[in-house]
């Protein structure tokens, strides 16, 4: 792109809350985007957004905002059960899409979005920070130069101590939310740690979920505001074991509550046959055997807070502006959302389930 200066992207933001914001905040700090409109289904938490992001317009719904022709992009950040209609409708609106995770509910309304993406010709990103910190980077760059070797096997999971949010709120409807912590941080976690195995495809799950500390009011944390006259039906915690094709395997565990020793730091354990690799929190240490000694290297990547969502944003633009694929693409989603409906369905039944990968 030599000096010439960024073609301009103009960006709507569908949702104000606090994701929505997390999101404003970041592309309000690059160049080359206009913060061109905002919508909520709550309008003041809209015109509170555009004072604070100096965006220009304020639209009473996403369909209206939609319609805008000016806007090239739009950012969603609402609650899970929007997340498969508003992306499509986007989408048939001619317009590129961010999206939070978890893509959708099910791999039924996951697909209709790739379909969506498909015919209309524009691009969709899902939202994984995790992907763009400087730790997992560096691990990606080693995967892809061949240091770790093959990976054959791979654990991954945020165990929180006492973490459930907002319960009685849409985040602990199963309704509104999908599931527990699997779809709201084990998706994070299944999403890093494929993508930092090179992107094997997924054949076949086995899973347990468990809800022991959510329906007695226990295990609450911080995040969100409780509502007490609301229910609680989804998992607090789950574990899985998924098989690839390529005969390598993945395990997740994931919790908002459990009575277990734990930092309550997402990690990921990468096992090559050449080296290993483990990430908690913003930390990463290289395993290796040298002169016939294990070796332990660690990682110090310190950066400021929030980097990582600015890189994930500054590639969102570069993918609209060349209309090329992003890294977290459409199916990077899908892929997720078949495996989190196959842990909830081999729990339910007791079985292994096999991926149906048909659109």
């Amino acid at each position: 792109m030599g000096h010439r200066s960024k073609e301009l992207v103009h960006l709507g933001f569908i949702g104000a809350g606090n994701i929505g914001k997390v999101h404003m905040e970041a592309f309000q700090a690059l160049q080359g985007v206009e913060l061109t409109a905002v919508t909520d289904a709550i309008r003041p938490l809209a015109e509170a957004s555009q004072k604070q992001f100096n965006i220009l317009r304020v639209y009473d719904t996403a369909a209206e905002l939609l319609k805008d022709s000016s806007m090239d992009a739009v950012v969603i950040g609402v609650p899970n059960h929007l997340h498969a209609p508003l992306a499509v409708a986007a989408l048939e609106a001619g317009k590129n899409v961010l999206l939070e995770k978890p893509m959708a509910l099910d791999a039924g309304e996951a697909k209709a979005i790739v379909r969506a993406e498909r015919e209309s010709g524009k691009r969709l990103m899902m939202g994984h920070q995790m992907r763009w910190s400087s730790p997992a980077m560096e691990v990606k760059r080693q995967v892809d130069a061949g240091s770790l070797g093959r990976i054959y096997t791979a654990k991954a999971g945020w165990i929180r101590r006492k973490g459930i949010p907002g319960w009685g709120t849409w985040f602990t409807r199963k309704g509104e939310a999908g599931g527990g912590p699997l779809i709201d941080i084990g998706v994070h976690m299944l999403d890093l740690a494929l993508f930092l195995m090179g992107n094997p495809k997924p054949v076949s799950v086995v899973g347990v979920t468990y809800a022991e500390f959510g329906p007695d009011r226990k295990g609450i944390g911080s995040w969100g505001k409780p509502n007490w006259d609301g229910y609680f039906d989804v998992e607090d915690l789950a574990t899985a074991l998924i098989k690839m094709e390529d005969g390598s395997s993945l395990t997740l565990e994931v919790s908002w509550a459990v009575h277990a020793q734990t930092d309550s730091l997402p990690f990921v354990q990468l096992m090559g046959r050449d080296a290993g690799v483990s990430l908690r929190g913003e930390e990463g240490i290289f395993h290796a055997e040298m002169f016939g000694k294990s070796v332990d290297v660690p990682m110090f990547l310190a950066e400021p807070e929030g980097a990582d969502r600015m890189r994930l944003s500054e590639h969102f633009l570069d993918c609209v502006r060349e209309g090329r694929e992003p890294v977290s693409s459409a199916l990077s989603g899908l892929t997720n959302q078949l495996i989190l409906d196959a842990i909830y369905e081999s729990s339910k039944t007791g079985r292994q389930i096999e991926l149906d990968w048909s659109l």
